[in-house]
């Protein structure tokens, strides 16, 4: 189908990269425009995605194509319900696709849930991947405990993070505030709870064998919280995971404590038990973690009454997220997505990604739903379209109002920039603040102007 129109997506990470591919696949004659709240593509890729984790992050390298070669413009520093609405964007393009993650935390739903010292892994893992929105943060790690609640990917990346040697920070692009903040804090202790069992555990065997590989840190499981083998009645392709990450933990279990006098933070897995007070006060924050232990029996996560305290000083919540939808869009309470039925907000307005079905999976298991939203986009466009005027008539907008956008020449500079001011072994000092990455782009335009200037005043002069 080769088409015409123009279709707006909202949000550059994976999932809207995703659906401006497959538009771009499905209908050539489409106009593609990909919009940001940020100065930055990429989404998730360089906001969430964990700091070492650096060959993860190369799947960048086949989305820029799409900016470079095949016609997809990025539009970024613009934060749509803000700069921009949603009914604008509506009447400027044939068909919207919403693209926007999930940035909001889910609660524990505890007394002391708010007091200073807990964090979401949203602004967590925000913070310490240098994103914008958490520049200001100056997270409370007294030390020498902490706690990291949940038993999934994000809780281990929280956790690794967290037990990082200054050695091993220099080959990533952890935020320099992070950094300093985690290399000064003298952890012994993390504590990593979940109130169900490790074979309800959803992390990937290759996430969870790098706690093994962590130069100073000593991974601690209770053999007795193991089960022997993994019931015949789980589905295959899980069995596998399973039967792996078990493997992994008795081999954790097995290993001999540290040689005395060796400094190692020891990585605490605590199965079975769930939280259930955050103790501490406004003044000093967090003093304690009060943890029940369950039983899991039929999938049903059952009390014993048995509980401890861990004393520490920081909890970090890591047990799921929810969209954040900006004025104009439905939120699916319950679920915690953006409203639709199967990726259909309202004909014309589609939504893919985890602001449809919520967090799940690894970054490509987001491509079959952006997919989806793609084709939705173009059959719509296909028996509604108006070949709406798009991306020019956006930016005429938002020039009208003062604000600046960001083309993806513009974020080109901003990543040569970070890549020139990195120390030798890392591959980018990220700038965390809007204004910085602004500057970077201000400050090539005015060097570009001024070389143009020199080159007509060189051509107008008279001959010698």
């Amino acid at each position: 189908m080769e088409g015409t129109g123009s279709v707006c997506i909202i949000g550059s990470g994976p999932t809207g990269l995703y659906a401006a591919d497959e538009i771009r696949r499905l209908a050539p004659g489409v106009t593609v425009d990909v919009v940001d709240r940020l100065p930055t593509p990429y989404g998730l890729v360089r906001g969430g995605v964990a700091p070492d984790h650096q060959k993860t992050k190369s799947v960048v390298r086949q989305f820029e194509p799409l900016f470079t070669a095949h016609g997809v413009r990025f539009i970024g520093n613009v934060s749509v319900g803000e700069d921009v609405e949603l009914a604008e964007l509506r009447r400027l393009y044939d068909a919207v696709v919403i693209a926007v993650g999930a940035a909001g935390d889910r609660k524990l739903g505890v007394p002391g849930e708010d007091l200073p010292g807990v964090y979401g892994s949203a602004g967590f893992v925000g913070w310490y991947n240098g994103h914008p929105d958490y520049a200001h943060m100056r997270p409370r790690i007294p030390g020498p405990r902490v706690a990291v609640v949940g038993n999934g990917n994000v809780a281990l990346d929280v956790a690794r993070i967290l037990a990082l040697t200054p050695g091993e920070m220099a080959a990533t692009d952890l935020a320099r505030p992070a950094a300093e903040a985690i290399a000064a804090t003298p952890l012994t202790d993390i504590y990593l709870l979940g109130r169900r069992g490790p074979l309800e555990a959803q992390f990937t065997s290759a996430e969870l064998r790098e706690m093994g590989e962590l130069a100073a840190a000593h991974p601690v499981v209770h053999p007795g919280d193991l089960p022997d083998a993994v019931p015949d009645d789980i589905d295959p392709r899980d069995a596998r995971r399973l039967k792996r990450n078990l493997e992994i933990l008795r081999g954790f279990a097995d290993l001999p404590p540290p040689p005395p006098g060796e400094d190692r933070v020891r990585i605490h897995f605590l199965f079975r038990h769930a939280p259930r007070a955050i103790l501490g006060n406004a003044r000093d924050g967090v003093t304690a973690l009060l943890v029940e232990r369950t039983q899991v029996a039929g999938g049903t996560v059952r009390a014993t009454g048995a509980t401890t305290s861990l004393a520490v000083g920081t909890v970090v919540t890591c047990i799921g997220y929810r969209a954040t939808p900006f004025r104009g869009l439905p939120l699916d309470e319950e679920r915690g997505v953006i409203a639709n039925a199967e990726g259909v907000v309202e004909p014309g307005l589609y939504v893919a990604g985890w602001a449809r079905h919520g967090p799940r999976g690894v970054i490509t298991a987001n491509r079959a739903s952006a997919r989806d939203a793609a084709a939705m986009a173009v059959e719509h466009l296909a028996a509604h379209g108006e070949n709406r005027p798009g991306g020019p008539a956006l930016e005429a907008l938002l020039a009208s109002r003062g604000y600046r956008t960001v083309a993806f020449a513009d974020w080109q500079r901003i990543d040569e920039a970070e890549r020139a001011a990195a120390a030798q072994g890392r591959p980018r000092e990220k700038f965390i603040r809007v204004a910085d990455m602004l500057a970077v782009i201000e400050a090539a335009d005015a060097t570009t102007s001024c070389a143009a200037g020199g080159a007509a005043a060189a051509a107008e002069a008279p001959p010698a």
